[in-house]
């Protein structure tokens, strides 16, 4: 078969928070707009559905798909092969694959290109990485450091504030792991050259496969008085959970309300396209994940805004004339 016509799959990997569903996003839409059928695949622990709706703006539902609860480097390695295989053929057609943010980007390279239909060229692997927050993961720095070692390219985010020091240290330590990919800033990519990229031959260190599986859960989430109560909702989760986010609707808003908690403690707010197709939720990625956890944590957001209530009412002038 002629490789003008082979139908490219780019799979992107990075740790939670880095930035991977902002660059899918970014290449779906400058695909479309170069004239491109874009497939979509997302991966996540806990309900991927939440961020497809993130995409449904601009791309119809069926040009999307979830795959949930599995990790696409091992157990769901199958099923993500096999979902790849049964994609329609389109003129121009490019699969777009996001990994969940702990994936073991090593294995899944090494798996999913076994297998694949003679219409796909071998997957190439992109990893999104944190300049902030690069190998400042604790315990997880060796899963990071994993999730860069067979890609083709790395994109660099979150570079605002950094100093050019700390941009030279970490492109220093990358091209250490990976001297073979090609660097670039995210705003410096060039979608033209990613269906030429050829997978890595850069030898990767071999990591033990347990760090790669976390725990996570998810829980259904009330309609929340106002933003305090998500402020601190996420303050009440243990900084172990890694990742945190969910979507519901605040105070008599009929707009749902998606937030997340990246891994470095910042709590991001925005407005949600559509209505969930899971109702509102509440999710969690890291060690302790549990739905006890979640509730205490809802529990104390929602006391939280108990407080600010009580507060206010007691420094209302009825109240103040009641105490005199």
């Amino acid at each position: 078969m002629d490789g003008k016509n082979r139908e490219a799959i780019i799979t992107v990997v990075g740790f939670l928070g880095a930035g991977k569903t902002t660059l899918l996003k970014h290449l779906m839409t400058s695909y479309m707009d170069e004239g491109w059928s874009p497939f979509i695949i997302l991966n996540d622990y806990e309900n991927a559905n939440l961020d497809i709706q993130q995409f449904i703006e601009r791309i119809e539902p069926k040009w999307v798909r979830a795959l949930s609860g599995s990790c696409i480097c091992c157990s769901g390695i199958n099923e993500l092969r096999d979902f790849v295989n049964r994609i329609p053929e389109r003129t121009k057609g490019i699969t777009l694959i996001e990994a969940n943010g702990t994936s073991d980007a090593c294995s899944l390279m090494s798996f999913l290109g076994v297998g694949l239909n003679e219409r796909f060229l071998p997957p190439i692997q992109i990893s999104v990485v944190d300049i902030k927050n690069w190998q400042k993961r604790e315990e997880h720095n060796e899963l990071e450091a994993n999730q860069i070692q067979v890609s083709s390219m790395i994109v660099l985010t979150h570079m605002e504030n950094e100093s050019v020091d700390r941009l030279n240290f970490v492109v220093g330590e990358l091209k250490k792991l990976n001297p073979l990919a090609e660097i670039i800033n995210a705003d410096e990519l060039d979608i033209s050259l990613l269906p030429k990229l050829t997978p890595s031959q850069n030898d990767a260190q071999k990591l033990d496969h347990l760090k790669a599986h976390w725990s996570s859960c998810s829980i259904d989430l009330p309609n929340l008085p106002d933003h305090n109560c998500i402020y601190a909702m996420c303050d009440a989760l243990p900084k172990d959970i890694l990742r945190v986010k969910g979507c519901t609707q605040i105070g008599k808003e009929d707009q749902y309300t998606y937030f997340e908690r990246t891994p470095d403690g910042e709590v991001y707010i925005r407005p949600f396209n559509g209505v969930p197709i899971t109702g509102p939720k509440l999710l969690t990625i890291g060690p302790g994940s549990n739905l006890v956890l979640l509730e205490k944590a809802i529990g104390i957001g929602l006391s939280q805004q108990n407080q600010v209530q009580s507060e206010n009412e007691l420094k209302s002038p009825a109240a103040i004339h009641k105490r005199h």
